[in-house]
C-alpha cells in the first residue's frame, strides 16, 4: 500500500499529521538531511529530504517474518536518541573515514502478531540508513523477508543494471524513473539524479552479516522494492556452474534462529558527484575489525595493498617459467603482487614453493586462485589456507560465488575469518557488491562484482567506464583488471586505459595487460607511479555519469588528475586549486589526436591555481602527476 498524497505532502512539509499518527524525525548533524518516520495510514512510512526537498518520496517500510508484514498495522513508540562522532582509518577513496550521524532506536509494536521490535535509523550529512531488529528465541527458526519500497521522486534519472546476465557484472542502463518497467531488476547500488539540479542519491546496503543479500525490483510506479536473494533471479554464471537443482534449493528462504537483525538499508546522498563519491556511510555502518586478528587495524603489517600483474587476459606462458617471468616483470615495474590463476594446482609442491620463494626474493607477493566450491567444507578451507600460509603465499583469489543467499554470505565471512587467521589477503571474483566487509575484514583488498576487462566482447567501454565511479564503486573497491593496450580495449584510447588505473579504486590494483606491454608503453613512468590506495579524492567539475569521470587524487604530497572520457570528444579546463603554491614537476599522459592506439607524454611545471587544458578524444583519457619540487 502506497501512502496517499496528503500524507506525502505533510511528511515533506513537516506539517501536522492525523491526530492518531506517531512521527519520529531524525536530522543529520548539519540539519540539512532529514529522515521522517510515520505510522499514519495503517503502515510504517519513511520520507527523506535535503533542505526540505525530497530525496525519497513517502516510502513503505516493512519486514515480513513468517509471512507477516511487521510494517503493516504497526505503531511507533518511544525513540532512544544517540549520535556517532569519530574517525577511523580507511582504504577507499580516502584514508580517513568520518562517522558523524544522529540516530534513533525506535520501539515499534505490531499488535496483530504481538511483536515488539526496534527500527534503528540514522541520518548523516551524506546519507540515511535504517535496519530492523526483531527479538526471538535462540531455538526457534523464523523466515525473514523484505517488505520495503524506495519511492524515487518524479523526474529523476536512474542508472542500474540487472542480475540475470552476469550477477553483478553487467552494463548500466540510464532511464527516467518513469520508464523503468515493473519487474525490472537492479543490482545495488542503484544511482539516481534528482530533478531540478538537486543532486544525487544511491540505494545500497551495509553490514550484510548472516543474512541474504538485497536486490531491487521496480514496481513500475517509481518504486524500487527490496527483494532478497531467494526471490532474485539466479544469474547465468550461477546456473552454468551449479545447475538447476542448486538454483532451486537456494530459492527457498533461510530460517534465522534468535534475533533477526537485517543489514542496514542505505541511501547515499550528495549535492554533487564529489559528495556522493566521498560518502563514508557504507563502511561506517559495518562492524570494526577484530583486534585479535588485526592488532594494528589497517596498519597490521601483513596487510599489504599494492599493484599486481596477472597472466590471463593478454598472453604469456602458462608454465612455471612463464609465471616466474611475470614475477620478474612485476619487480621491474615496482609492483608488489602477482595473482596466479588455477595453473598452480597442477604443480608439485616443490614447484609452488620455488615460484613463491623466487617472488619473495624480488619483493613480490604471490596470490593463489581457488574455486569457492572447494572452500565450503570448514576443514578443507582451513587446510587450504594453512597450506597457502606454509608455502608463503601473500593472498588468495576466491572465485565463482555467484549468489547472495544467506549461506553464501556466511561463506564470504568464514573465508575472510579463516584467511585472516592464516595472515592471507583476499580477492573475491564472481562476487556480489561490497557491503562494508572491508572494514570488518581489512584482509579483503578487493572484489570483482563489476563488468571489467575480462569481458572481451563488450562494446562501448567508454560510457561504461565513465559510469562506474558513480554507481558500482559507491559500494566500495572493484577488481576491474584495467589497462590493456590490445584489441580487448575496443574503442577506448591508450590514454583512457592508463587513466582507468587511477580512476577506479582497488587497493589490490590488478593490471589486465601483459607486464611487458606496460614496460614498453610510453606511459611506463606513469604506470609505475600510480598507487593502489589514496589519501584524498576530489571529483572535478565537468564530471557527468556515463559522459566523463574526472578525478583529482592525492597520495602523500603527490597529486594525480585522471580523466576517463565517454564516447563524445570534449575539452576540459581543470583548475589546479588543490595544489599548494608549488612549484610542482608535472608528467602528463594525453591522447594522441591522430590515433587511439598511441599516446603523448609531456613534462613541465605547475602551481596551485594554474588551469590545465585537457583535450580528449571520444573514448579518450588523460592522466597527470604533480610532484612537489624539493
Amino acid at each position: 500500500m502506497r501512502p496517499g498524497p496528503a500524507l506525502l505532502a505533510a511528511l515533506f512539509a513537516g506539517a501536522p499529521l492525523p491526530a492518531a499518527a506517531a512521527v519520529v524525525r531524525v536530522e543529520s548533524p548539519s540539519g540539512h538531511v532529514r529522515l521522517t518516520l510515520s505510522d499514519a495510514g495503517g503502515r510504517l512510512v519513511q520520507a527523506v529530504t535535503v533542505d526540505g526537498r525530497p530525496v525519497l518520496d513517502a516510502s513503505p517500510l516493512g519486514l515480513a517474518v513468517d509471512g507477516v508484514d511487521l510494517g503493516a498495522g504497526a505503531r511507533l513508540g518511544a525513540a532512544q536518541r544517540y549520535r556517532t562522532d569519530h574517525t577511523y582509518p580507511w582504504r577507499g577513496v580516502h584514508a580517513t573515514a568520518v562517522d558523524r550521524s544522529r540516530g534513533a532506536r525506535v520501539s515499534v509494536a505490531h499488535a496483530a502478531s504481538g511483536t515488539t521490535y526496534t527500527l534503528d535509523v540514522r541520518a548523516y550529512d551524506d546519507g540515511v540508513a535504517f535496519r530492523f531488529v526483531v527479538p526471538g528465541a535462540a531455538n526457534r527458526g523464523r523466515v525473514a523477508d523484505a517488505a520495503t519500497t524506495f519511492v524515487v521522486p518524479a523526474g529523476s534519472t536512474v542508472w542500474y543494471h540487472g542480475l540475470n546476465a552476469g550477477h553483478y557484472e553487467d552494463l548500466y542502463a540510464r532511464k527516467p524513473i518513469e520508464d523503468v518497467r515493473s519487474g525490472e531488476w537492479g543490482a545495488p547500488p542503484v544511482t539516481f539524479r534528482l530533478p531540478g539540479g538537486r543532486g544525487y542519491a544511491a540505494i545500497t546496503e551495509s553490514a550484510l552479516l548472516d543474512y541474504a543479500g538485497m536486490a531491487l525490483q521496480a514496481d513500475g510506479a517509481r518504486g524500487l522494492r527490496v527483494r532478497l536473494a531467494h526471490d532474485a533471479p539466479a544469474s547465468y554464471p550461477f546456473r552454468l556452474r551449479y545447475g538447476h537443482a542448486e538454483e532451486k534449493r537456494l530459492a527457498a528462504p533461510a530460517a534465522i534462529e534468535g534475533t533477526i537483525t537485517t543489514p542496514w538499508r542505505v541511501v547515499l546522498i550528495g549535492r554533487d558527484l564529489d559528495a556522493l563519491v566521498n560518502s563514508d556511510v557504507v563502511p561506517n555502518l559495518a562492524p570494526p575489525p577484530d583486534a585479535a586478528l588485526f592488532p594494528q587495524g589497517f596498519a597490521t603489517p601483513w596487510l599489504r595493498p599494492g599493484r599486481a600483474v596477472w597472466r590471463y587476459l593478454d598472453g604469456g606462458e602458462n608454465t612455471v617459467e612463464g609465471i616466474k617471468e611475470f614475477t620478474r616483470l612485476a619487480a621491474e615495474l615496482g609492483f608488489e603482487h602477482h595473482v596466479v590463476e588455477g595453473q598452480w594446482q597442477r604443480w608439485s609442491e616443490a614447484d609452488l614453493r620455488h615460484v613463491i620463494a623466487d617472488a619473495r626474493e624480488k619483493g613480490v607477493g604471490i596470490w593463489l586462485w581457488r574455486h569457492s566450491r572447494l572452500l565450503v567444507d570448514p576443514q578443507e578451507r582451513r587446510a587450504f589456507f594453512k597450506m597457502a600460509q606454509d608455502v608463503g603465499a601473500a593472498g588468495v583469489k576466491v572465485d565463482f560465488l555467484d549468489h547472495e543467499a544467506r549461506e553464501v554470505i556466511q561463506r564470504y565471512h568464514a573465508i575472510l575469518r579463516d584467511a585472516a587467521e592464516h595472515r592471507l589477503m583476499v580477492n573475491f571474483h564472481g562476487a556480489n557488491k561490497p557491503a562494508g566487509e572491508a572494514r570488518t575484514w581489512p584482509n579483503e583488498l578487493t572484489r570483482e562484482a563489476v563488468r571489467g576487462l575480462e569481458y572481451g566482447r563488450t562494446e562501448a567501454w567508454a560510457a561504461h567506464n565513465a559510469t562506474l565511479p558513480f554507481t558500482r564503486m559507491l559500494a566500495g573497491h572493484a577488481d576491474y583488471t584495467p589497462v590493456v593496450f590490445g584489441e580487448r580495449r575496443k574503442e577506448t584510447s591508450w590514454a583512457h586505459q592508463v587513466a582507468t588505473a587511477a580512476v577506479f579504486t582497488s587497493p589490490l590494483l590488478v593490471y589486465g595487460g601483459h607486464p611487458q606491454s606496460l614496460l614498453a608503453s610510453p606511459a611506463r613512468e606513469m604506470i609505475r607511479a600510480i598507487p593502489s590506495v589514496w589519501d584524498e579524492t576530489v571529483v572535478l567539475p565537468g564530471s557527468a555519469i556515463g559522459e566523463v569521470a574526472a578525478l583529482a587524487r592525492r597520495r602523500g604530497q603527490t597529486w594525480f588528475v585522471a580523466v576517463v572520457n565517454g564516447p563524445e570528444p570534449r575539452t576540459l579546463r581543470v583548475d589546479l586549486a588543490f595544489l599548494k603554491d608549488g612549484p610542482y614537476r608535472s608528467l602528463q599522459v594525453r591522447d594522441d589526436p591522430a590515433q587511439a592506439a598511441s599516446l603523448e607524454v609531456e613534462t613541465g611545471t605547475a602551481r596551485g591555481g594554474d588551469v590545465l587544458t585537457v583535450a580528449l578524444r571520444g573514448a579518450g583519457g588523460f592522466v597527470a602527476r604533480f610532484v612537489p619540487e624539493p
